[in-house]
């Protein structure tokens, strides 16, 4: 099978963009923002698999909320700045990775690390490009999560104020997707997967979240299962992905290629799904397949 289908979340508008689904009327789709998301793991309890966080996104939140989601979230403008000091494969590379502008790749690649520190204090940097900062404990550092959500500072400020470079090699890109159509808060986002590094805690400080949870794959499938947590379909895949792993190394490898995955709305039963263009390991299709679907 060459796609699959998930029931439409709820929430999402009765208007399907070329068609005229449930009376809907067509509007034209609303842009999708650049955004990237991390899924850290690490190593589980009893087991070679890895385990992962996630967060319950807040009520108030104006996407997947009530929803489990990794740490992630736009790019910000000031994630192009060329200045942040750099470690890992460059923005040239990434750009190949994710089939993109070497500008966009700084952007995401940045947006990745920038939001992964904002959202629950892990930060993907050290001294060095051998090193990572162990032991974020200081309030100071609150301190400094605190000035990012504010946009008091960037985040290149942060780490050349702190003689820190950015790991990108810590980072291993795993999928894109993008928000379906229909919806009217729409993201275009790489999906990438991390290591919790050694000393670090991912903490529940984010006001995006109500609550957060390390549990391994299998758990969070059996759970949205049950209809004890609800998810989009991408963080879905993704975790059935993980589930798969062998080991923690296994799960965190990337992706061999990496194609973008926009879901389409269909009709079963007089109900509307949303069909991903994807194979039966959860990965995005070539678009010349993709188009035929």
């Amino acid at each position: 099978m060459t796609y699959r289908d998930f029931p439409m979340p709820a929430g999402l508008r009765r208007t399907v963009p070329g068609g005229s689904e449930a009376g809907g009327t067509v509007e034209e789709p609303a842009p999708a923002k650049a955004s990237a998301t991390v899924m850290l793991l690490r190593p589980g309890t009893g087991t070679d698999g890895p385990e992962l966080f996630v967060l319950k996104r807040a009520a108030t939140m104006a996407f997947a909320a009530n929803m489990l989601a990794f740490p992630g979230g736009g790019v910000d403008p000031r994630d192009a700045d060329p200045d942040v000091p750099w470690a890992g494969p460059d923005p040239q590379e990434w750009a190949r990775r994710m089939n993109t502008s070497v500008e966009q790749a700084r952007e995401l690649v940045i947006a990745a690390a920038r939001e992964v520190f904002e959202e629950c204090g892990v930060l993907l940097a050290g001294p060095d490009a051998r090193s990572i900062v162990a032991d974020l404990t200081d309030p100071v550092w609150d301190e400094e999560r605190d000035a990012l959500l504010s946009r008091e500072q960037s985040f290149a400020e942060l780490l050349i104020r702190r003689n820190l470079v950015l790991r990108t090699d810590l980072l291993s890109l795993r999928a894109h997707w993008i928000t379906p159509e229909l919806q009217p808060k729409r993201f275009n986002t790489r999906f990438f997967v991390a290591r919790l590094p050694e000393g670090q805690i991912a903490d529940d400080r984010s006001s995006e979240a109500t609550e957060v949870l390390w549990a391994a794959p299998e758990q969070l499938l059996a759970a949205n299962d049950a209809g004890e947590h609800r998810m989009l379909p991408p963080t879905r895949v993704m975790i059935e992905q993980l589930a798969r792993a062998a080991s923690l190394d296994d799960a965190l490898r990337p992706a061999e290629r990496v194609w973008p995955v926009l879901p389409a709305p269909v009709e079963h039963d007089d109900a509307l799904w949303m069909r991903a263009p994807i194979d039966e390991d959860g990965n995005g299709l070539p678009p010349t397949v993709a188009a035929r679907i």
